[in-house]
């Protein structure tokens, strides 16, 4: 029973032109295998922002899915819970990571999520908050500033940075984090890339343009590194 995670640091409807869906997005739709598939869209980051959930219906409305909102800001979230036993396909949105974990947290959303991927025939997949929340930390600035954050899910090891072509200052708080020990040493994903994991295994690192790109950043005692590594992946542009 394979299980998918398909973290990326950006990209996808909620950052194309007119909101369209990009290769990014049918690629999640493919992976998934199945024809017709639930999609249920966890805009929890954003604070169930009803422009985004109409751009993601807008935008999947497209591609010959059915879809569904995991909505917990509103009350009456139990029903909604339930439902992502039977979704093949869960994209999170961007935003307020440490508010999502939180939230996730107080709902039982985060158990429901672990049992669905123990479940297996299952893709997980998000953009920035949505990307960092499946590993043990990340780069933040849910605070403001940007700092490192151990408080994801851990269904992957490690930590990711998403944006890392974005934000002038997110790479190198990222890079600085992994060399101090202040967070373990994981993946920084561009906007518009992202890491595929099959079953725990990163396997393909993807990009919906050439030039996007996936860097692996490592601590490193070597004289010349400064405490860290960082290097770029080879990607497979969709």
């Amino acid at each position: 029973m394979t299980a998918h995670i398909v973290a990326m640091g950006g990209g996808g409807f909620s950052m194309s032109t007119f909101s369209a869906p990009t290769n990014l997005d049918r690629y999640l739709v493919e992976l998934t295998g199945t024809p017709s598939p639930l999609v249920c869209f966890a805009p929890t980051a954003s604070a169930d922002d009803p422009q985004y959930i109409n751009k993601f219906l807008l935008a999947y409305g497209t591609l010959g899915v059915r879809t569904m909102v995991l909505t917990l800001w509103g009350g009456g979230s139990t029903e909604s819970v339930a439902r992502l036993a039977d979704a093949d396909l869960l994209l999170v949105g961007g935003g307020h990571t440490v508010n999502l974990m939180a939230l996730w947290h107080a709902h039982g959303v985060d158990e429901a999520i672990r049992s669905r991927y123990a479940a297996g025939d299952v893709v997980l997949a998000g953009v920035s908050a949505g990307g960092a929340c499946w590993y043990d930390g990340c780069i933040t600035d849910s605070f403001g500033d940007f700092r490192p954050w151990r408080g994801g899910l851990g269904l992957l090891p490690g930590s990711f940075c998403p944006h890392f072509d974005g934000e002038a200052e997110r790479a190198p708080a990222f890079t600085d984090a992994v060399a101090s020990g202040d967070l373990p040493g994981g993946y920084g994903a561009d906007d518009g890339a992202g890491v595929h994991y099959v079953d725990g295994v990163p396997t393909t690192f993807i990009a919906e343009a050439a030039g996007k790109r996936v860097y692996r950043v490592l601590p490193s005692d070597l004289p010349t590194a400064s405490g860290v590594l960082v290097e770029p992946q080879p990607m497979t542009v969709l």
